[in-house]
């Protein structure tokens, strides 16, 4: 079966970042990708690697004499056009909203970038941790006695970045079923991961968000974290509703009084402390055979080799091993258009029958080939 999106025509003007992630999303749901590729070799995210999975490249320079009014003929079959570029990049090679909306009326032009198409910021360079940051995200992530922890890239650039824009598109593209219009999605970091904090910041303004390290969702509170085992290993702890909560303290054996205050905050850093003597008692494994599978609200912490052959993930065929090695499958699952990882791709490999199929001749080709355009 075809996934939900079989019909649906992207074209990616690649680049590094959140942007060939969320395509890759749009991909593994059946939408046809083709990639605009730089003509260097190697570039991040083309060459096949797995987050350019599931497309067709055209190698191409848009610098070129003839390059432009090829793009163009690719965005005006299209009905997404994914760009991740500074503001004015598109702009400037005659690609910007402005002309292939005129193009390409249905056209949903998403832009993926950091500070947005707009602000003070707007035009200068920054990275994942640089745009949670200035939302106040980072602040509160990490220990309080030393520096925030930047929390890989997936708060920022995979979480605030790419899973906006996905939500976006596909919401202009369902906009435009029923307008006839399309429109431009400005999906900016800083906003989305602004968006996901909106429960701390109502936190803070109920004055129920202290410093970080202090709070329930950020190692303050003993009943939500990690800890460290006999073996070294670790496991997580969740267990915040009294019924979890009452659980934990059966299954561990703990009838100190002291543990009765579950919510005394003054008493977390006490009850921490006693928490890590009790799981320095056993190993990992012992963890795992009394608590998982209960309602403690209990998982070992897995590294990137041991959580492909979890039974759980395993069962759910949440990683795909292939001859290329173990990576994550498609998500989310759908129940009558399942979505399945493409093939990966290397940069500008399908770039003659592209070219074919937008009816360019040898001659056409002989061209853009002379000026440098293709390789």
């Amino acid at each position: 079966m075809a996934g939900p999106l079989a019909g649906i025509k992207v074209v990616e003007m690649n680049a590094i970042g959140p942007a060939p992630f969320a395509v890759m999303m749009l991909a593994d749901m059946g939408a046809e990708v083709i990639r605009v590729d730089r003509l260097q070799s190697g570039f991040l995210n083309g060459d096949g690697s797995v987050i350019g999975r599931g497309r067709r490249s055209i190698g191409i320079d848009p610098r070129k004499p003839g390059a432009t009014e090829v793009l163009l003929a690719l965005i005006d079959a299209a009905d997404v056009l994914v760009e991740g570029f500074r503001p004015g990049v598109m702009e400037r090679l005659g690609l910007g909203p402005e002309i292939c909306l005129q193009r390409n009326p249905r056209l949903v032009y998403g832009r993926m970038t950091g500070w947005g198409q707009t602000g003070s910021l707007a035009p200068v360079a920054g990275h994942d941790l640089n745009y949670i940051a200035l939302t106040g995200a980072l602040h509160a992530m990490g220990h309080t006695d030393r520096e925030p922890t930047p929390p890989l890239h997936l708060v920022g650039d995979m979480g605030g970045g790419a899973l906006f824009l996905v939500a976006g598109v596909l919401a202009a593209l369902f906009e435009a079923q029923r307008s006839g219009k399309g429109q431009v999605v400005d999906a900016a970091i800083s906003d989305g991961v602004a968006l996901m904090s909106t429960m701390y910041y109502e936190f803070r303004q109920r004055g129920e968000w202290g410093g970080r390290g202090s709070n329930l969702f950020d190692g303050g509170a003993p009943f939500y974290g990690c800890y460290t085992c006999a073996d070294g290993q670790l496991i997580s702890i969740g267990s915040i509703e009294p019924q979890f909560y009452r659980q934990l303290l059966e299954l561990c054996e703990i009838d100190d009084p002291e543990f009765e205050k579950q919510w005394d905050r003054e008493r977390w850093p006490s009850l921490r402390s006693k928490l890590e003597t009790v799981f320095r008692g056993r190993t990992r494994d012992q963890w795992c055979q009394l608590l998982e599978g209960t309602d403690v609200c209990f998982a070992p912490v897995l590294d990137f080799d041991e959580a492909p052959n979890h039974p759980h993930l395993r069962a759910r065929g949440t990683f795909i091993n292939d001859a290329q090695g173990i990576y994550p499958g498609p998500a989310p699952r759908f129940s009558r258009t399942p979505a399945k990882p493409g093939e990966r791709v290397s940069n500008g490999a399908q770039t003659l029958e592209v070219l074919r199929e937008l009816g360019l001749d040898d001659a056409a080709v002989a061209t853009l080939r002379a000026a440098g355009a293709i390789a």
